[in-house]
């Protein structure tokens, strides 16, 4: 009687998710870019993101470059990450072929608009690419890390997308949207982006949920570590990003930097990647919803993994 009950409740939030998707869906061209470039006089990521402010010895003028570059960074770890949650949940999607057909077309919707999101996120670095100098680097190879992580558990896999999906919309409502100094366009992106995200991360936790109860204890047991070593690579590819993007800054910021700024604004930027991909969702919802999932030790497992880079 409890499972029905839970069958009719999921149901009908999937429906939701189809109803909200048919209302909000956005066309990059017509909605989001409508013939306009990206101010670069204007910051593109508020400093509750970039931690911009933390660097008092930089002028106005450097700050905004950091929150620019930051934010090129940003939009190309979405179009990444974007990779491979299509793949997953195009995956997970053929459990509801033969039965649950509102759920298949939630996330068939969920896939497209992902497959579009990575459209939109190529767009936006071409153009950003046209405002700033030569010299910027992306080194995460998109194809590359959808392989690694695609090799996990999908439990595992889940994880990490509903903590990336929750991330994405704390990031618009408490920092992006209020902000109102930053490029109207970039705003746009995120706006439109939070807007189909939202129903993203409902349909994440419902097929996380789905999945956690089809696992032993041994095998959630081993999904909770490969969760762990998801976090360890997403930690090794803000650290490599974090650099690349402080050489990029140090060489065109226009003016030297002692020895002492150099390593702040490299401690600054990573710092800021830690907070912005990790730290600002593993709080509220996502804990939430894991904490239902795993038991005290798999917990103390992941806080002692997550140690190290909390504030």
């Amino acid at each position: 009687m409890q499972q029905a009950v839970q069958q009719t409740a999921d149901s009908k939030r999937y429906a939701k998710c189809v109803e909200a998707s048919k209302r909000i869906r956005f066309d990059i061209d017509q909605d989001v870019i409508r013939g306009r470039t990206f101010d670069f006089a204007k910051k593109f990521l508020p400093d509750g993101l970039s931690k911009v402010h933390t660097l008092m010895f930089l002028s106005e003028r450097e700050k905004r470059l950091i929150s620019q570059i930051q934010g090129r960074s940003y939009a190309n770890i979405f179009g990444l990450v974007e990779r491979f949650i299509a793949a997953k949940v195009l995956e997970v999607s053929r459990e509801h072929w033969f039965g649950d057909q509102v759920a298949l077309e939630a996330l068939v919707r969920f896939t497209d608009e992902e497959i579009k999101h990575q459209e939109m996120f190529r767009r936006i670095e071409r153009m950003v690419a046209q405002g700033m100098p030569e010299g910027y680097s992306f080194l995460p190879e998109p194809n590359a890390v959808a392989a690694a992580v695609l090799g996990k558990s999908t439990w595992a896999v889940l994880a990490l997308t509903c903590h990336i999906e929750i991330f994405v919309l704390a990031h618009y409502r408490e920092s992006i949207d209020p902000d109102g100094n930053l490029s109207e366009l970039w705003k746009d992106v995120f706006l439109h982006h939070a807007r189909e995200e939202s129903q993203h991360a409902i349909l994440d936790e419902l097929e996380w949920v789905r999945e956690d109860a089809k696992l032993t204890p041994a095998e959630r047991d081993q999904a909770v570590n490969e969760l762990i070593e998801l976090v360890g690579a997403v930690v090794g590819i803000l650290q490599a990003q974090a650099e690349a993007d402080a050489d990029y800054f140090l060489k065109i910021a226009g003016r030297a930097f002692s020895f002492g700024e150099a390593a702040e604004i490299r401690a600054g930027i990573l710092a800021a990647y830690r907070w912005q991909y990790i730290v600002s969702g593993v709080q509220g919802r996502f804990s939430d919803v894991l904490g239902r999932m795993i038991d005290a030790g798999q917990g103390e497992r992941i806080g002692a993994a997550l140690a190290p880079i909390m504030p």
